[in-house]
């Protein structure tokens, strides 16, 4: 049973990057665009909270992809990776670590 509760913590931790990366460009987005104040303590609070999350996996990303202007495709590639590549081979690993009786 342990092994199941890995897998969940594992999963829990993969959907809650995934909301602080979706969070973090909807955060981005409306600073861009002068909806909410950057000057306001909680508004920069969460902001830098959100930046210091998914940066460390965001900047790789982006230093591989070429420049398009001002668009930035790094957070749909990591999730594009994180839902098709990463959720299928955790998922692959524990079942077959499951029938094996680890």
């Amino acid at each position: 049973m342990l092994i199941f509760t890995v897998y969940r913590v594992l999963m829990l931790v993969i959907n809650l990057f995934t909301w602080a990366l979706i969070l973090a460009c909807l955060m981005s987005m409306l600073l861009a665009f002068g909806v909410l104040d950057p000057r306001n303590r909680v508004v920069y609070a969460v902001a830098d909270f959100l930046n210091r999350v998914t940066e460390p996996v965001l900047a790789p990303v982006r230093n591989l992809l070429p420049q398009m202007g001002a668009m930035d495709f790094s957070p749909l590639v990591v999730l594009l990776a994180l839902q098709f590549i990463v959720v299928p081979a955790l998922r692959t690993l524990f079942v077959s670590l499951a029938m094996h009786g680890v």
